[in-house]
């Protein structure tokens, strides 16, 4: 679906926020079908950016990575 958006995670090395959050407005636009929403959209547009990022952060950091740690502790 969202082929622009670029993996997240490798191996033991998590994205940056930066990383995390344009993934999350690529992911954004690309279900709502909207690259700029309209006026009367711009809440829900970025409401949805930063739910899709903070979900995408927790999960990332929730994961064991075997052989390794996902996150500087």
């Amino acid at each position: 679906m969202c082929r622009s958006i670029k993996r997240l995670r490798e191996g033991a090395n998590l994205a940056q926020s930066d990383e995390i959050r344009e993934a999350a407005l690529q992911y954004v636009r690309k279900v709502s079908g909207f690259t700029r929403p309209a006026t009367h959209n711009v809440a829900a547009f970025d409401l949805a950016i930063t739910e899709v990022t903070d979900a995408t952060d927790r999960l990332l950091r929730s994961l064991e990575i075997r052989g390794g740690v996902a996150h500087p502790a």
